[in-house]
């Protein structure tokens, strides 16, 4: 067994501290590359390394955190990520010496995939494998991916990992104080991903102290059996006569080292203000406690960006709603071949608010690219359910382009027994971290006894296994055929289901109404036998949630099986129902005004047909400034409601910024080059030193949709810029943005500046280091935590001010 690996089942690994703060004390300049002193100053690299492994450390990271392209490419060395990335390794091994072990640090690129952001999957995934080869190659002990806020981009680098290396891999996010990355997804979601791609160790780090860390990964250990790791900031950041300190004393650091060795931590250590005393603190106090841990059963789950669904063991059974499907649905086939997305988006919605758990998503028709069909419905779903999906396809092609797409863990629709099939989509399951349907059928057909059934799927399983899927991860089609037709063969799919269950301890799916095509009042047929299916063991079904007899024998024998404790949801769904014939009648069924559809346009992003929506309404003679204010922007202001109560996040919010977007371009048409009235001109920057830029520009892009001027400056501005162009461009108001530590300082010398050079302009401060009481203490006028709570108090100020 590899070395790290074979530690952490023994003991507790501590890994080192942090990195840039440490140069930065040993002379790296302000808004310098941290990775470019493994080539200018390696000595200094090294020192740092090596005042870790004296305190400790049983791991030390290399200097190389952000050594993509991207990130390099701001300080013109991506030519050089080779040479950077093997220095890192290199600086590392000759301060750990033989039994420290070196972990080569990956961190984020700084973009966003798409849809929310342009970078596409496989542009990703070869950017982490540019970096990734060096640091292999020049003896790394293992990978950490940390930092990451978007899951996507985690994945794919992850997905780099396993083509060029089989070293251990640790695979770290990072989350805000409510639980959830920047881009919505909570611990539990990441978990459930990054366990189905073959991780060794996950876990967070940065954004939290101790005890935020360790609530993280409480919520991580529920859904997943890997080892964690532990690595917090040493508390918050605050701000001390002009200077950022982090407060977390190494006494603080050890406070949670048994609750964190009873989840099953096995690996911690610090991220930003954690230095050697805090790591020395950390091992010291590690030997006063027993390390010994069991790791939990594996459960299978399934999860979106936003979500995760148990399926099998001792949960109940999971909806799949069928509806996403072209068969016998003229409509949606020529959606398809036209490129659109309105059917997909509406039966995602409503299936969900129908009650299904997962959503099957099928693309195959004539005449349709079903690749980049499969493509376009996981991106279209994403952005407006939390539903993890069932990927419905023979294609091998689609599946991996579905793959790609999908946020989270997917179940693939199907596998059989057929040695072709085995072949082309276990491997997929496996590099793409999916679970798998396995068809209980092969190339001679459909068994007619569940004991042939039975020993498909054996075979079925016995391939996954040899791959590497999870046993857990395996669910078997022990196949729905019609009674009008084959009636003696509905006991045979009743009888393999429980066969399936008790000999091979596989979860089970069926396509339930498939049990009465060709027959007078099928919910009745189809209904009857979902509840003996449900008797025999079945564990998800393949329905329309939308058909409420199957939806009250699910909830109904929920109750009768003890699922659903004290009749919980039972009584919730029918006591509401109940209540309904007492409140005003439904209005869902009203025509909706054009005002109304565009409000439901925006809220949607509903990107397809917000332009028609634009024609129409000017075709009723409303004017440019009707449809913006009591259309679009009344829809834009609900979305900010819903984002602000958690109901929605960020890619959501980013889809209906784009729909906004194609609205106003549209309107702008109209008027002329005379323009809407703007609400005021903006203008942003990204402070000198500071590279990122990615939540600044979220920002510019939601006031511009408010009905702002701005001009974006961009990333790593002095403030003798931001003071030019604010006095030349006349802006109302200035929005800095910091995300690190060692550049919030700017943001005063930049207001200040402003101040003495009497630019009279509103100052708006933000960023994940940024607090109230920072922008409190350096004069700014305005502080927001997010980009809608932004315009949402950039506009009050401007125009009470008018």
């Amino acid at each position: 067994m590899n070395r790290f690996l074979q530690a952490i089942k023994e003991r507790v690994l501590i890994l080192d501290g942090a990195m840039g703060t440490m140069l930065q004390e040993r002379g790296l300049a302000p808004g310098a590359s941290p990775e470019g002193m493994n080539l200018q100053r390696p000595e200094v690299v090294e020192a740092v390394h090596r005042a870790y492994v004296a305190a400790g450390a049983d791991i030390i990271e290399t200097n190389t955190f952000g050594g993509n392209r991207p990130k390099l490419a701001h300080y013109g060395l991506e030519k050089r990520i080779h040479e950077i990335n093997v220095a890192g390794v290199e600086i590392a091994r000759r301060a750990a010496g033989p039994q420290t072990l070196v972990a080569a640090s990956v961190g984020p690129t700084g973009r966003f995939l798409e849809p929310v952001g342009d970078a596409e999957f496989d542009e990703m995934v070869e950017i982490y494998r540019e970096q990734l080869v060096p640091l292999v190659e020049a003896g790394a002990d293992l990978i950490n991916f940390e930092t990451f806020l978007d899951i996507r981009e985690l994945r794919a680098a992850v997905i780099a990992a396993k083509e060029v290396t089989d070293l251990p891999l640790m695979a770290l996010m990072t989350f805000d104080d409510v639980g959830r990355t920047v881009l919505g997804t909570p611990p539990e979601a990441a978990a459930v991903t990054l366990d189905a791609l073959g991780v060794d160790v996950i876990g967070s780090n940065c954004g939290l102290g101790i005890d935020g860390i360790y609530d993280i990964l409480q919520r991580m250990r529920s859904v997943t059996n890997l080892p964690l790791l532990a690595q917090a900031n040493a508390g918050l950041p605050e701000l001390r006569d002009g200077v950022t300190v982090f407060p977390g004393t190494p006494e603080e650091m050890i406070a949670y080292h048994q609750r964190l060795i009873d989840i099953g931590v096995r690996v911690i250590g610090g991220c930003c203000g954690t230095t050697p005393t805090h790591i020395q603190a950390m091992q010291e106090a590690l030997q006063n406690f027993p390390q010994d841990w069991t790791p939990p059963a594996r459960r299978c789950f399934l999860s979106s960006r936003t979500q995760v669904v148990e399926v099998g063991g001792n949960a109940a059974c999971a909806v799949i709603g069928e509806r996403i499907n072209p068969t016998g649905k003229k409509g949606y086939s020529a959606e398809l071949r036209e490129g659109k997305t309105a059917y997909i988006r509406r039966e995602a919605q409503e299936q969900v608010v129908a009650g299904a758990d997962l959503l099957d998503v099928n693309c195959g028709a004539p005449g349709v690219d079903e690749p980049l069909a499969l493509e376009r419905a996981v991106f279209a779903i994403s952005g407006v359910a939390g539903a993890p999906l069932v990927l419905d396809s023979s294609s091998p092609e689609a599946l991996e382009a579905g793959l790609k797409a999908a946020d989270g863990k997917v179940l693939i629709n199907s596998v059989s027994g057929e040695e072709k099939s085995l072949r082309a989509i276990l491997p997929l399951a496996g590099k793409y971290g999916a679970a798998v349907i396995g068809l209980a059928l092969d190339g001679r057909g459909i068994p007619e006894t569940a004991d042939d059934r039975l020993q498909v799927a054996r075979r079925i399983l016995a391939e996954a296994l040899e791959i590497g899927l999870p046993r857990e991860d395996i669910i078997i089609d022990c196949l729905t055929l019609t009674v009008s037709a084959e009636q003696q063969r509905a006991m045979q799919t009743l009888q393999t289901l429980r066969l399936v269950r008790d000999e091979l301890g596989l979860a089970t799916v069926l396509g339930v109404s498939n049990i009465s095509f060709g027959l007078p009042r099928r919910p009745v047929l189809s209904a009857s036998f979902f509840t003996l299916a449900l008797d025999a063991g079945l564990k998800a079904a393949i329905i329309n949630p939308k058909d409420e007899r199957m939806m009250d024998a699910l909830r109904a024998v929920r109750v009768l099986l003890g699922q659903d404790l004290r009749a919980e949801s039972y009584i919730a769904h029918y006591a509401q129902q109940t209540a309904l014939p007492l409140v005003a009648p439904n209005t869902d069924d009203q025509p909706l005004t054009i005002r109304e559809q565009l409000a439901r346009a925006i809220i949607e992003g509903d990107k397809d047909i917000v332009v028609s929506l634009v024609e129409q309404a000017l075709n009723e003679d409303l004017d440019p400034m009707q449809i913006s204010n009591q259309g679009l922007l009344p829809g834009l202001e609900e979305v900010g409601k819903r984002f602000g109560k958690n109901q929605i996040f960020l890619p959501q919010v980013m889809l209906s910024a784009e729909t906004m977007r194609e609205a106003f371009g549209r309107l702008k048409k109209e008027i002329h080059g005379q323009g809407i009235v703007s609400l005021g001109k903006i203008l942003m920057a990204t402070v000198e030193g500071d590279i990122h830029d990615i939540g600044k520009n979220i920002v510019c892009t939601l006031l511009e949709n408010h009905g702002f001027e701005v001009i974006d400056l961009g990333k790593n501005v002095s403030a003798e810029t931001i003071i030019e162009q604010a006095q030349e461009q006349q802006v109302d108001a200035v929005g800095l943005s910091a995300l690190m530590t060692t550049t919030l300082k700017q943001m005063e010398v930049t207001i200040d500046a402003l101040r003495q050079t009497g630019v009279k302009v509103f100052t708006m401060v933000g960023g994940a280091v940024v607090t109230q009481d920072y922008a409190d203490e350096i004069g700014a006028d305005l502080y927001a935590a997010d980009a809608l709570e932004a315009v949402a108090k950039i506009k009050q100020l401007l125009l009470s001010d008018r």
